[in-house]
């Protein structure tokens, strides 16, 4: 078999996300919890006019859930700590020899590297639960990864961060060719493109160590949308300065130099923690739309929209403000997942379509 993850752009069967629940992440206050609620919620609901959504929920929260979401969004009951979809759920991929046989790769979550603060235990297991309510061939990987750690054009290449596969608190033995050849074995990459680092905010504490989704992906073969910061006061500036000159001498894995669509970010430099990691590279690209990060700056959300839309041809993009998601430490596409459609089965000869 040959399993292959699909761009994120290919049809989707529907999106799968996880609902806030008691935890660092929910926040230590009442007011903190209802900005996680409606935040979570409104990403959910905006999906859902897209595409179907299911929520998996812990059972202390199904209730609230319900309410909150009512009959947009399909609830699923299952144990959480952590509500990160990206991270803690699988990777959804196909099977081009097998074309009715989805499968969901288990990446091994150890909350970004077993942080102190991290509490995951519950949600290490999510993957086999979405998997086996999907319907999906579970495909077991013993490499500690997150969705959120990888992007894919759905041609072979793959974008990843040294410091994150190689972080000696996920994989202490690992080396680039061993997170190669497991990479190639699940996902079915063939070129892999590693990013030196990832973002300013994403090594402190409660950061990723990188993740690639908030920086750059992948919109089609050979082009790449990379996370722009154009403030020099802003360290990230010098950030995506470098990555810029770094992927300009990158290609795919049909060898084509990439072309670099540069996506900037928002006015905002800080916020009470210090320099904001806000980025619109952190979007979800859904069927016929694109769900955008908003970060209540009207002239730079449009922008992000019309750049986006332009990636995504015949897309609609809307903004959802995501400043409440990015205070816990991740945006859109870190708290959901999709699930590709199924390829199209080959009908016998002589048989019309």
């Amino acid at each position: 078999m040959t399993w292959r993850m699909p761009a994120e752009s290919a049809p989707h069967e529907r999106t799968w996300m996880a609902f806030p629940c008691e935890g660092p992440t929910l926040g230590e206050t009442a007011q903190a919890a209802e900005e996680c609620y409606r935040a979570w919620t409104a990403v959910a609901r905006t999906i859902a006019e897209f595409e179907p959504v299911t929520m998996v929920a812990d059972p202390r929260e199904t209730s609230r859930a319900r309410d909150l979401l009512g009959s947009d969004v399909t609830i699923l009951e299952a144990p959480l700590d952590e509500f990160w979809m990206r991270d803690v759920g699988p990777t959804f991929v196909l099977d081009a020899d097998r074309p009715g046989v989805l499968g969901a790769v288990d990446w091994i979550f150890n909350g970004w590297g077993d942080h102190e603060w991290s509490q995951w235990h519950k949600s290490a297991g999510m993957a086999r639960i979405v998997a086996e309510a999907s319907g999906a061939e579970l495909i077991s990987s013993l490499l500690v990864n997150e969705g959120g750690g990888i992007h894919v054009d759905g041609a072979g290449t793959v974008l990843l961060t040294e410091t994150v596969q190689l972080d000696p608190r996920r994989n202490p033995y690992a080396d680039r060719a061993r997170v190669e050849a497991e990479l190639a074995r699940t996902i079915g990459a063939t070129h892999f493109i590693w990013l030196p680092r990832g973002l300013t905010r994403d090594y402190e504490q409660f950061g990723t160590n990188g993740h690639v989704d908030i920086v750059a992906g992948m919109p089609a073969p050979g082009r790449v949308l990379l996370h722009h910061q154009p403030d020099p006061d802003h360290p990230d500036h010098d950030v995506t300065r470098d990555l810029r000159t770094f992927l300009a001498q990158q290609t795919d894995a049909a060898g084509r130099p990439l072309e670099i669509i540069d996506v900037p970010a928002p006015e905002c430099l800080t916020d009470a923690e210090g320099f904001v990691d806000w980025s619109y590279l952190n979007h979800l690209v859904v069927n016929d739309g694109i769900v955008v990060c908003g970060f209540g700056e009207e002239k730079a959300d449009a922008r992000a929209r019309e750049i986006l839309q332009q990636a995504y041809p015949g897309r609609r993009a809307v903004t959802v403000d995501s400043r409440a998601i990015f205070e816990r430490g991740g945006g859109i596409h870190c708290i959901t997942q999709q699930q590709p459609a199924l390829l199209p089965t080959a009908l016998p000869t002589g048989v019309a379509r």
